[in-house]
C-alpha cells in the first residue's frame, strides 16, 4: 500500500496547512489544519478535514465496512449502515486517541441483535486493522441499535 501526502500551502503570503493524500489506488483526499489566530502562518485555512478526523473517517470506514460484509455473508437483509465515532485524544503531544466510542446503526429486515453484535465483536477482535491499531492507545467501545426496514426489496 502507497500513499504520497504533499503540502499545498508552499508559496504565498499565508501559506497555511493544507495538505493532499495520493493514494496508491488513484484517489485524492485533501486535508488542512485548524486556523490559528495567534500564529496564522502555523495554521490551517479550515478548508478540509484535520489529518486525525480522517484517522478516525477511515476507522469508521474499515469496520463499518466488515460489518456489512460480516452481515451479508451471513444471508442477513442488511440495507444500511452507520458508525458514529466519538473520540478523545490526551491533552499532550502527540495527542493520541484514548477513547473512541462507536454507535453503529444497522437497517435491514428482521436482523437479529445477536448476528449484529457478533459482526461488530468480528471486526474488532479480528479483521478491522485500523481499530486494532487504535486500540493500541485507546480504551475502544460499541454499542448498535437496529433499524428495521420495512421497505421492499
Amino acid at each position: 500500500m502507497e500513499c504520497t501526502v504533499t503540502w499545498t500551502g508552499a508559496t504565498g503570503a499565508r501559506s497555511g496547512m493544507g495538505f493532499l493524500a495520493e493514494t496508491g489506488s488513484g484517489h485524492v483526499l485533501v486535508m488542512d489544519g485548524a486556523p490559528d489566530e495567534a500564529r496564522p502562518e502555523n495554521g490551517g485555512r479550515n478548508l478540509a478535514p484535520r489529518p486525525m478526523e480522517t484517522v478516525l473517517a477511515g476507522t469508521g470506514g474499515c469496520t463499518a465496512y466488515d460489518v456489512v460484509l460480516i452481515l451479508k455473508r451471513g444471508r442477513h437483509d442488511v440495507r444500511g449502515c452507520s458508525v458514529k465515532l466519538e473520540a478523545h485524544r490526551a491533552p499532550a503531544d502527540p495527542k493520541v486517541f484514548t477513547k473512541i466510542h462507536m454507535h453503529f446503526t444497522v437497517r435491514g429486515r428482521k436482523l437479529p441483535a445477536q448476528a449484529v453484535e457478533r459482526a461488530i465483536a468480528m471486526s474488532h477482535e479480528k479483521y478491522c486493522s485500523a481499530s486494532a491499531m487504535l486500540a493500541k492507545t485507546a480504551e475502544m467501545t460499541t454499542s448498535f441499535e437496529i433499524v428495521e426496514d420495512d421497505a421492499a426489496a
